[in-house]
């Protein structure tokens, strides 16, 4: 099971790098175009907006992930193994509870962005919008596992290091400061 969800996470790495590189190639020739010919092309510049939000909504399941959202590493650091337990759970609920409203919101304007289309490719603004259904589960899925483990005492010493911020090198807590 593990393996499998690792390459799901690995396809959604390579899914990031393509939608960050097609939105590159995209905005780039349309600054030629505009520059160098004096046009453009509209469908670039509605795209590269689909795929910003794509990539941001994305990145963020891949980041919770990876623990790499931002914390309060300093507060943590202070906590022994108990404090951080507790605070690490009381994080996840919240984070559980935020992307739970996230989806239902999302859920809610199902039917209105479904209807209505983009005005440059005429794609259903759902397949834009919807991308809140993936975050929302996504993240949600993670924190419940999280809580699980924590909760019946599967959580790892390592798992705890990284949420107090114990795992960085001094290169690292530099580039964050």
């Amino acid at each position: 099971m593990q393996k499998t969800i690792n390459l799901f996470f690995r396809f959604l790495e390579i899914l990031l790098i393509v939608l960050l590189s097609a939105m590159a190639i995209m905005v780039f020739a349309n600054v030629v175009l505009r520059y160098a010919f004096n046009s453009g092309m509209s469908v670039s510049e509605e795209l590269s907006r689909y795929f910003f939000v794509w990539l941001s909504f994305i990145g963020a399941v891949v980041a919770f992930r990876e623990h790499g959202h931002l914390g309060v590493e300093s507060v943590v650091a202070l906590f022994g193994r108990t404090g951080r337990l507790v605070c690490m759970i009381l994080s996840n609920i919240i984070i559980l509870a935020c992307s739970a409203i996230f989806f239902w919101g999302t859920w809610q304007q199902f039917e209105i962005n479904a209807s209505m289309s983009a005005p440059v490719t005429g794609i259903s603004m759902i397949w834009v919008y919807g991308i809140g259904l993936f975050t929302g589960a996504g993240m949600s899925l993670i924190a419940l596992e999280r809580l699980f483990r924590y909760l019946t005492g599967r959580v790892t010493e390592e798992e705890i290091s990284i949420f107090a911020g114990e795992n960085l090198t001094i290169e690292q807590m530099a580039e964050r400061t």
